[in-house]
């Protein structure tokens, strides 16, 4: 995604002058292309995440579309004041990059951790909020997010992820199709549709076909698509790289608690209400928050006996 990031930036950053890119003194090489192309557009603010929001603030008062690019846990968490009084407060046409959200890092302990990244953007109003699966996913949103009038968020992962196949093309605010399929309904948001995939092909010779969804804009949530879905389906299930509070699971429970519509039975997958101690690697505190393929099938296999018409098959 990181690839995918930078080569998007570079195509956009052609055609509008008015781009410029700061990072917190991090992605050597990944923008090597840019600055050589595009010099003064390219600012290193060194280790000073607060300093890059407030510098990204002026430059857009000043008409500038700034691009700030940290580690997630910097870009939200430790610079969250000024993201808030600045970029928000102002409704400024700035683009917050995190790379490495939820547990991406987890090896490096607490302080790289961003299981709330995506609740903290969330919190701030006007803010767009958007954790792409893929390349794919990253080369159609950016263009997007460029547009906007106000600010917004991605996450953004690692290099080397494969691209996912979907039945949809990826639009800004949209629910997206990935698998077709009845009875239960998995929600994903950021690569977890990846893991969702694996799941799905491993049900397959259990002839359970359960639908996935890939929610890559969190904020706005797609809340039509979820009215249009609960009435087709008796289960859903939402995995996310993220705690419970303020991801793609609060909006989900958001819309189930106000809708006038159809409720299926409703469950999580996700990371707890609670700190990780220690540096785990990322596969193994997946596993062990169940964020992985296996406890994906595992809880679609529950609620699919528990559907109705389970006995059908």
């Amino acid at each position: 995604m990181r690839k995918a990031f930078a080569e998007t930036l570079t195509r956009l950053a052609e055609e509008n002058d008015r781009i410029i890119f700061l990072t917190g003194d991090l992605g050597f090489q990944t923008f090597d292309e840019f600055q050589r192309r595009f010099g003064p557009r390219y600012v290193n603010v060194g280790v000073a995440e607060a300093q890059m929001m407030s510098a990204a603030t002026g430059l857009a008062l000043e008409g500038w579309r700034p691009f700030v690019y940290s580690i997630a846990s910097f870009a939200t968490a430790r610079a969250f004041e000024q993201v808030r009084v600045g970029i928000g407060y102002h409704s400024l046409p700035v683009v917050i990059v995190g790379a490495g959200g939820g547990y991406l890092y987890a090896s490096s302990g607490v302080t790289h951790h961003a299981p709330d990244d995506l609740g903290l953007m969330s919190l701030l109003p006007g803010m767009t909020v958007v954790a792409p699966a893929d390349p794919v996913e990253t080369e159609a949103l950016l263009p997007q997010l460029a547009t906007l009038a106000g600010p917004a968020y991605i996450r953004i992962g690692k290099y080397g992820e494969p691209r996912m196949a979907a039945e949809e093309t990826p639009t800004l605010g949209r629910a997206r199709l990935v698998r077709r399929g009845q009875r239960v309904l998995v929600l994903t948001t950021g690569d977890m549709a990846r893991v969702a995939v694996e799941a799905l092909d491993e049900l397959s010779s259990e002839e359970i076909r359960p639908m996935l969804y890939q929610m890559h804009t969190v904020k706005p949530l797609d809340v039509a698509a979820l009215d249009r879905l609960a009435d087709q389906v008796d289960a859903v299930v939402v995995a996310e790289e993220h705690g419970p509070v303020g991801g793609l699971w609060a909006g989900v429970c958001h819309w189930y608690a106000t809708t006038t519509g159809r409720r299926p039975l409703l469950r999580r997958l996700g990371a707890p209400d609670a700190y990780v101690h220690g540096s785990p690697g990322r596969e193994e505190l997946l596993r062990r928050i169940r964020c992985d393929a296996t406890s994906i099938a595992d809880e679609v296999r529950s609620v699919w006996a528990r559907a109705p018409g389970a006995g059908d098959r």
